[in-house]
This record gives structure tokens, sequence and C-alpha cells, in this order.
């Protein structure tokens, strides 16, 4: 189970997640309460105890914006929110290929949770994508609500069989984590405002709890797929 701490905007926090076993770090360079600039995102990176997976958050940038903010910052991941080029993901994709510390560079597309989930998941996936983030919409707010979508409608969506990595995200908690998981049987979960104190604060507390919860269910789902295997 890939679990992202994201909305992180001091190296505090950051260094919490990582110590607390988090696969991936987000950082959001799109307009939010939690947004933060290239130059910060490095500052963290710098500071960190050791390497991890770091994910920036884009929603709207150009692909030179983009290209500029990765090589400034350091981070190893793009998360696309939208964009009015349809080959974004490729050309970032191609402009990084081979380069040091961008080999493995993971791309996310988000798409915001609707009855057409399914449909949804099949077009944001080019092959440039390495997984798709199912999000909450709220207005014109593009993640970070605190507000869950309807889990038992997006059951098909998840578990459609087409092989994509999918990362469940939107309302996400301590609480509820294991839930959305051993319904929705994604690759990964994403959080913000679940383990916030306020915006741009993590809880210590909620952290540590939320990646001991989505690893304790994702266990028990594989066992049980084990079992009925």
């Amino acid at each position: 189970m890939w679990v992202k701490i994201c909305g992180n905007t001091n190296l505090a926090d950051a260094q919490l997640a990582l110590d607390a076993g988090a696969d991936a770090l987000g950082f959001v360079f799109a307009e939010s309460k939690r947004q933060v600039n290239a130059l910060q995102v490095r500052a963290i990176l710098q500071g960190l105890s050791r390497p991890v997976e770091t994910i920036g958050v884009f929603a709207n940038f150009s692909f030179d914006e983009i290209v500029k903010a990765v090589e400034e910052s350091g981070v190893t991941g793009i998360q696309l929110h939208s964009g009015g080029d349809p080959a974004l993901a490729s050309r970032l994709q191609a402009h990084f290929a081979g380069r040091l510390g961008w080999e493995n560079l993971r791309l996310i597309q988000v798409v915001h949770f609707g009855s057409d989930l399914k449909t949804q998941v099949e077009a944001a996936a080019d092959p440039a994508i390495d997984a798709v983030l199912v999000d909450s919409r709220v207005g014109k707010l593009l993640g970070g609500t605190g507000v869950t979508f309807n889990w038992r409608e997006a059951q098909s969506g998840f578990r459609s069989g087409s092989g994509l990595r999918l990362v469940a995200a939107g309302g996400l908690n301590p609480e509820n984590v294991a839930e959305a998981i051993e319904t929705l049987h994604p690759w990964g979960v994403d959080v913000v405002t679940g383990v916030e104190e306020s915006p741009g604060r993590k809880s210590p507390e909620k952290i540590r709890a939320f990646v001991e919860n989505a690893r304790s269910a994702a266990h028990r789902m594989e066992i049980a797929e084990r079992v009925e295997a």
C-alpha cells in the first residue's frame, strides 16, 4: 500500500511523515492554503534525514512552469490536476527520461469522482501516467477539502481490472482509511486535511495513526485475497 502524506509546508512535518513510514511526501505548488514554492521545497528536501519519493502538485501550470519548479525543487514526481495540453504528461516524461534523480519520475493524473469513474480513469491514463488519483470535488476547489466521495459507488471503477494503479484520496483520515482500503482495494492512499491540526500544519498523532491504520488494513486485505485464491 503506497501511502502519500500531502500538503507539507515545513521540514518538521515532512520529517514526521517520513519517520512514520510514508512512501511519499506531497508539496502543493498550485494555489492553495498549503502552497509552497520551489526554493522552500528544496530546503525541506535537503533537511530530510534520508531520501524519499516526493511529489509536486500542479494545476493549470504550463510545461515550462512545471519543468522549472521540478528542477529547482528536486521533487521526484509530478501530480497533474488539470491542463489544456493532452500531451503534457508524455512531454514531461520525455523531458526527464534518463536524467539523474528523475530516472523513476512518477506521473500521477488526478480525476474527480463521478458516476462514470471507470471511463474517467481510462481517459486519464495515457502510457506516460504511472497512477491515477481519485479525489473529491467541492466547488472549484481541486483538493484538500476533507470531503469523501461515495466509496460504494466507486467500487466498480476501482476494481475494473484495468491494471491501473489507483490512489484513493479525498476526506481520508485515521478513522476511515481502513474502511476506504477495504471497500476500494486501491493501490495507494493520499491524505492532507485528515492529518492536520490546521491547514499546512500536521498532527504527529494523526500522521502516525493514519500510516499504521492504512498498513494494517492493506495487510488484512492481502491475507483475505490469498485465502480466497
